[in-house]
């Protein structure tokens, strides 16, 4: 719908989009579809947070683009906005329009372009644009002045506002200038010298254009690109937000569907009161976070790009219900997402099914913590100490985020609304310390090799492994105890660095080599092979002959069974994650992956356990391109070029400009960057069975699985225990299923007869121990030490006591399986006045080194030490002795 407004137009989201890449693509730039909001091989950035993050290869010279202009909607995320959602003004999740020049136009076309963008085609009025430039950009400034925009409506702003550094810790950058829209001196602080870069809300940034002309590395210098280029953003929703003549993003039709959704399920209309429209904001904006980052591969964690996906979703269950919303509701609101922008974004539809679900568990998960996270907050607010300091510790912040999945975030904000602040210096301290802790188990410290690296005058070992399992070469290095010697002896650990080796170093999930170093003086068993840094392989071992010196010629070979069995499985693990994918859908990924010798494991993204026919079906799939003996090849391309033409890669791992791609089939049924070894056709696996399926986490499958001499080995190990018991069973291994049936069928009827004899003899018990009760302090007790039993008839004999005796404490105790066992029951009037079978069963556990609870009603315990028993049920009488009924 296209109506006259002030600006002359009213746009829809979906218009305004179109416009911007049908102008571009008119100016020869080639349209080229968003890319992930997880970066690829850049593990520098937490998450596309800019158009030009898929550009940045190209920037830099590192590939070759499509063409020298191009042009995108580009969806980004940008975590450090979290907290503020909730004005009407941020947001996480949103699409940037961009155009960019890669070493092709500059400055000229640039501002020429975008004048002529939103003056003739968005038809906005010229007195309602104000421009901002660098400081020192007169370039720049010229160029507006001779489009026709007056000197005093050009601003020269510092590099806070008008330079654009990096996207991540280094890249390209360079001065920028924007276009600002004037909502009028009616709108914000209302001074005269308001102007762009005041933050009062009268000027909206809508077009940022950077020229790009300077490459910043992490330490902060920066060098001139060998060509500037160009990387503009113009922010959809701001931008629609005028198109439709509204002050805020939220009011745009990009949020109207939203709004409906949420205000349905909250029976609360938007526009009440800003405490209601602040919750629903949060709710209906992440929601829209939610469902792209969950379709771009995001699953929730405790780590990196996952805590942003769980932040978003906790955040919103509790701005959900703050809004009265107490059953599940944000698979409605990411589905409304979905059912909105799938048009636009076909991966919403294709995935729907899994975001729902991802959010469905998520929400439910986090709901069984929230109301325990919350109580517990309140009572840490409530402790005179806290209140008196006004601060929660680190400590308290730390157990909350650990112990119940409380995000620091939350916290954060919920202790701001009561006016505490939050030491969050001392939840760093705490997180570190167990950062510290799980690193300790690692043998080989990333900084130590790192420091071992640089000690070396080697800038990398030329690797041969893949075509050849023996190779002479130069020992350049020997290391004992990490220091570097001239000289190592039979009998002596060491490590040997080479000039070239076809020992593959452990890295990627694939575990070393091992093998034999000779030498003309002695011999050198490789017992592992790792890495100190990607390009620099180190052999681990010992000297089991004679002697080696820096400098010696020696013979490195492999051994080739075991290369051979890692081989297997390795490519094994390919064929896996391809079957995995035609099996359960698209949304797999690879989250870790080990491949040994003896089997291989792979993790991977995956809410459910799989079905026994899923495990057959995946087996099957795997079996049959091992029988179809499908070449394995590999090839070396550019990154970006792998990436275009399918080849999966890993998110979280930084690639070079070149990488090696693995193939296996033509047309190839799976293509991955991997730099580890492989069999030359699948059918030198021999076969594949998977051993074991598990949940690692939320969210997190593992398959086990073994290939060739290892599914031999397992296989024949079963057949073996299947002999074995049918020899026990005394039958046929053939007809161990309908004898085991037998014997389950006639165990379940013996089951049945004990607990019918356990049930009597229970209720005999019971009744002889009535006249064993005697009043204490106003109150009928109980106290008894029963012969062995299990904690069921405990509370059989319990139930049977209660109905002869009205009002009672009891408590009875016995060895079960050489440890003493508790039961407490206490009725409902004895409760009333203070009585607390939890707090009693405590007590008395307590002296045999045990402990329990319950409810105050019921409760049962353990123990450790069967002689204090009667020691312990001696408590009972003491403690009714000296309780004071309430």
């Amino acid at each position: 719908m296209i109506m006259a407004t002030e600006t002359g137009l009213i746009l829809t989201s979906d218009q305004l989009r179109q416009a911007y890449l049908g102008f571009f693509e008119s100016k020869g730039h080639k349209i080229i579809p968003s890319s992930s909001l997880i970066p690829q091989g850049d593990p520098t950035l937490l998450l596309t947070s800019a158009g030009m993050v898929q550009f940045k290869p190209y920037f830099l010279g590192e590939a070759t683009p499509p063409g020298p202009r191009l042009t995108s909607c580009q969806k980004c995320f940008r975590a450090t906005d979290i907290e503020s959602v909730g004005d009407a003004t941020h947001l996480t999740f949103f699409e940037m329009l961009g155009n960019f020049s890669i070493g092709d136009y500059f400055k000229q076309e640039a501002i020429s372009w975008a004048w002529e963008f939103v003056t003739k085609h968005l038809k906005l009025p010229q007195e309602r644009l104000r421009i901002t430039v660098f400081l020192d950009d007169d370039e720049a400034f010229r160029i507006w002045r001779q489009v026709g925009v007056p000197e005093a409506r050009i601003l020269r702003l510092g590099e806070k506002d008008n330079f654009w550094g990096p996207a991540g810790d280094s890249g390209p950058c360079g001065p920028c200038s924007e276009i600002h829209y004037d909502f009028g001196e009616e709108v914000g602080c209302r001074q005269a010298a308001c102007a762009p870069g005041c933050g009062c809300g009268r000027f909206s940034e809508i077009w940022n254009l950077v020229f790009t002309q300077y490459n910043q590395d992490k330490e902060g210098r920066r060098t001139p690109l060998p060509k500037p280029n160009i990387d503009t953003g113009m922010g959809l929703e701001r931008t629609s937000a005028i198109m439709q003549g509204k002050t805020s993003v939220y009011e745009t039709d990009l949020f109207t569907t939203l709004l409906k959704c949420i205000s349905g399920l909250t029976e609360k209309k938007y526009g009440a009161d800003e405490v209601t429209d602040n919750a629903m904001r949060v709710v209906i904006e992440h929601s829209r976070g939610i469902a792209f980052l969950i379709a771009d591969g995001l699953m929730p964690s405790n780590e990196g790009r996952g805590y942003v996906l769980r932040r978003l979703l906790r955040r919103a269950s509790l701005f959900g219900k703050r809004l009265g919303l107490e059953k599940p509701f944000l698979a409605e609101t990411a589905g409304t997402t979905i059912k909105q922008m799938k048009h636009i974004y076909p991966e919403l539809e294709q995935k729907e099914d899994f975001i729902l679900k991802v959010v469905e568990q998520e929400e439910a998960r986090f709901s069984e913590t929230l109301n325990t996270g919350l109580e517990l907050l309140e009572n840490i607010m409530d402790e005179p100490e806290t209140e008196q300091e006004g601060v929660i510790t680190g400590d308290s912040v730390f157990r909350l985020y650990d112990t119940y999945g409380f995000p620091v975030e939350l916290t954060k904000e919920i202790a701001a609304e009561r006016g505490f602040s939050v030491d969050l210096e001392g939840f760093t301290r705490e997180m570190e310390k167990q950062r510290e802790k799980a690193r300790a188990s690692h043998k080989f410290e990333l900084a130590e090799k790192g420091d071992l690296a640089n000690k070396l005058s080697i800038a990398e070992t030329a690797f041969t492994g893949y075509s050849s399992l023996s190779q002479k070469t130069t020992a350049l290095n020997i290391l004992v105890d990490n220091d570097t010697v001239s000289t190592a002896k039979k009998g002596q650990e060491a490590s040997l660095i080479l000039e070239e080796t076809p020992f593959y170093g452990e890295m990627g999930g694939q575990v070393g080599d091992t093998g034999e170093i000779r030498g003309t003086k002695g011999r050198f068993s490789v017992t592992n092979t790792v890495r100190i840094s990607p390009s620099i392989i180190v052999h681990q071992g010992r000297v089991t002959e004679g002697s080696f010196n820096t400098g010696d010629e020696v013979e490195a070979e492999v051994n080739k069974e075991r290369r051979l069995d890692i081989a297997r499985n390795h490519t094994a693990t390919h064929l896996l994650q391809s079957a995995l994918r035609q099996v359960l859908g698209e949304h797999i990924q690879q989250r870790g992956s080990l491949v040994a010798p003896d089997r291989l494991r792979f993790d991977f993204s995956h809410l459910v356990a799989l079905t026994k026919e899923e495990i057959d079906q995946v087996q099957r799939i795997v079996n049959q391109r091992i029988r179809q003996d499908l070449k394995v090849s590999a090839e070396e391309l550019p990154y970006q070029q792998a990436i275009k033409a399918g080849a999966t890669a890993l998110f979280d791992e930084k690639y070079g400009d070149v990488v090696r791609v693995l193939s296996i089939g033509k047309p190839p049924i799976s293509a991955e960057l991997c730099g580890g070894t492989h069999i030359r056709a699948t059918g030198e696996i021999g076969f594949f069975q998977i051993i074991a399926e598990s949940s690692i986490g939320t969210g997190l499958r593992r398959i086990e699985a073994v290939t060739g001499r290892g599914a031999e080995e397992y296989i024949s190990q079963r057949l073996s225990d299947l002999t074995r018991i049918a020899e026990t069973l005394n039958t046929k291994p053939d007809a161990i299923l309908d004898r085991a049936t037998g014997l389950v069928t006639e165990l379940d009827s013996e089951t049945k007869r004990a607990l019918t004899l356990e049930k009597e003899l229970s209720r005999k018990i019971a009744e002889s121990l009535l006249n064993q009760a005697e009043v204490i302090n106003g109150v009928t007790i109980l106290v008894a030490r029963v012969s062995p039993s299990r904690i069921e008839a405990l509370r059989e004999m319990s139930d049977l006591l209660r109905e002869k005796i009205k009002s009672l404490l009891l408590v009875l105790g016995t060895v079960y399986e050489d440890k003493p066992l508790f039961l407490a029951a206490v009725t409902p009037d004895l409760v009333a006045k203070g009585y607390n079978a939890g707090e009693i069963v405590k007590q008395v556990a307590r002296v045999t080194g045990g402990g329990g609870g319950g409810k105050a009603t019921l409760a049962q315990a353990g123990g450790k030490d069967k002689n204090k028993l009667d020691e312990a049920l001696g408590q009972v009488k003491k403690y009714v002795a000296e309780k004071q009924p309430e």
